[in-house]
């Protein structure tokens, strides 16, 4: 554990370092946020060991618990801070003379380092039990389990990908451009829900993240001119109309994803998942001088950073942990099989709980240190005592190539992973289309990283000789 507790020290300094004007509660909503998705997962998980392992989702047999989705589902708020971050960081490289393509590349590389870990990791265990004789349908469960979390870093990804736009969108049309798109996911809701129009909701998919996205946008810009106590009137309004459409109109209550119902507010979210998120938004907004004034404190500071630092890590491995505490715990009888809902599953979860945290933290302390690796623009890396950048000699707009193109296979990649079946038996337990995919275009963007830089260093030299 000697990483981790590196780490933690690093954590220490960081908080003790942390610039007065840093809005902290955007911090700490993300730390809530990845912590309420952890904990409500790891909850949610329902082994059954009786013709072989399976698992389910526990809101599969509580209907009792759906309600609870409007706190648990968190997901808006990921985007709304993600906005913010995004909006700090491209005003930022703007004013340092960077471009869209720079950005890009500097911003991908926290996302992708640890990212890339998890599949070839991921891969390699999946390919290792095939190889050992374990059964391929076990194998495309577990892998398939792992690999949850993906479906969120498809979409968190694609908006990254787009901050450039988005933010000259914001910068030209402010708040009015959210205000369309909630327009726009609500007549495609119609078109899907009421006049059965397939595939067109799919838009949504997109669509309503990137509304909290630019609200997190307008929130970095000060753009929002409201008391708290009105923040508070919209989200008693919100949940008002919220209540209305989930009782007595198309929506289901559940505001995450409940196997085997027809109707769902995730697939694809719908205008109730949106107003939900802005319900949230209103209540975030409410509170932000009372959190950021509670976060002057040392303690509650230092836990928050220590969250964001290896939230990443934290996110991809936690599926993986379940995945592992699930074999060690039920298939070897540790844990007895259950009725869902008893006291006695209820008074499980406590040590469920505790047995995927610490299998988490092995995670974090072993791959933690990919994650918080240096960003910034580096020199070009040699590759067998060879520059191959500098020996290569491609044009100027290559990097630019090789950004759009990376960009598209890692996109490419983590969408088919997000939408493969937990009964897919590839070789590795993922499709090899994917990997393929993801690692080309990982590949093509740690390239471009590098040959930007290389090309920026010798337009200076030459700019100053």
């Amino acid at each position: 554990m000697s990483g981790l507790m590196s780490l933690m020290r690093g954590v220490r300094q960081a908080a003790d370092q942390t610039p007065a004007d840093r809005n902290r509660h955007v911090d700490m909503l993300r730390a809530f946020a990845i912590t309420v998705v952890v904990l409500g997962h790891w909850l949610a998980i329902v082994v059954w060991t009786n013709d072989g392992i399976d698992g389910h989702s526990a809101l599969e047999y509580l209907e009792w618990a759906r309600p609870v989705t409007w706190a648990a589902q968190v997901m808006p708020l990921f985007f709304l801070v993600g906005g913010y971050a995004n909006g700090a960081s491209l005003t930022s490289h703007f004013q340092r003379g960077g471009d869209n393509a720079g950005w890009l590349l500097s911003r991908s590389a926290r996302l992708l380092r640890p990212t890339s870990t998890f599949l070839v990791i991921l891969a390699a265990a999946g390919l290792t039990a095939r190889l050992l004789g374990a059964d391929p349908g076990v194998v495309a469960l577990a892998v398939w389990g792992a690999s949850i979390p993906l479906w969120f870093l498809a979409a968190y990804s694609s908006l990254v990908f787009l901050a450039p736009f988005l933010y000259a969108a914001h910068r030209r049309f402010g708040l009015a451009f959210p205000a369309a798109v909630v327009v726009v996911v609500l007549l495609l809701d119609v078109a899907r829900i009421g006049l059965e129009v397939p595939v067109i909701g799919d838009a949504n998919y997109l669509l309503v993240w990137l509304v909290y996205h630019q609200i997190g946008l307008a929130w970095q810009d000060g753009s929002f001119a409201i008391r708290p106590a009105m923040f508070s009137g919209l989200a008693a309004a919100g949940i008002a109309v919220l209540v209305g459409i989930t009782a007595f109109g198309p929506y289901p209550i559940s505001m995450v994803v409940v196997p085997g119902a027809e109707a769902q507010n995730t697939s694809p979210p719908t205008f109730a998942l949106l107003l939900l998120g802005l319900v949230q938004t209103a209540v975030v907004l409410a509170l932000s001088g009372p959190a950021n004034r509670f976060l002057q404190r040392a303690g509650p500071w230092r836990a928050v950073v220590a969250v964001n630092a290896f939230i990443l890590t934290m996110f991809l491995w936690h599926m993986g942990s379940a995945v592992i505490a699930s074999a060690a715990l039920y298939t070897t009888g540790i844990f007895p099989q259950v009725e869902v809902d008893s006291a006695q599953w209820l008074l499980l979860r406590l040590p469920w709980l505790a047995v995927c945290a610490v299998i988490l933290a092995v995670f974090v302390s072993l791959f933690a240190s990919i994650e918080n690796k240096g960003t910034g623009e580096r020199k070009g890396r040699t590759v067998g005592n060879a520059d191959v950048l500098a020996r290569l000699r491609l044009p100027g707009w290559s990097w630019q190539a090789m950004t759009g193109l990376g960009i598209v296979g890692v996109m490419v990649g983590l969408l088919t992973i997000a939408n493969a079946g937990r009964s897919d038996e590839h070789i590795t337990g993922l499709a090899p289309t994917a990997i393929i995919f993801y690692l080309l275009g990982a590949g093509l963007l740690r390239l471009a990283r590098h040959y930007h830089t290389t090309s920026r260093e010798s337009a200076d030299t030459s700019s100053g000789s």
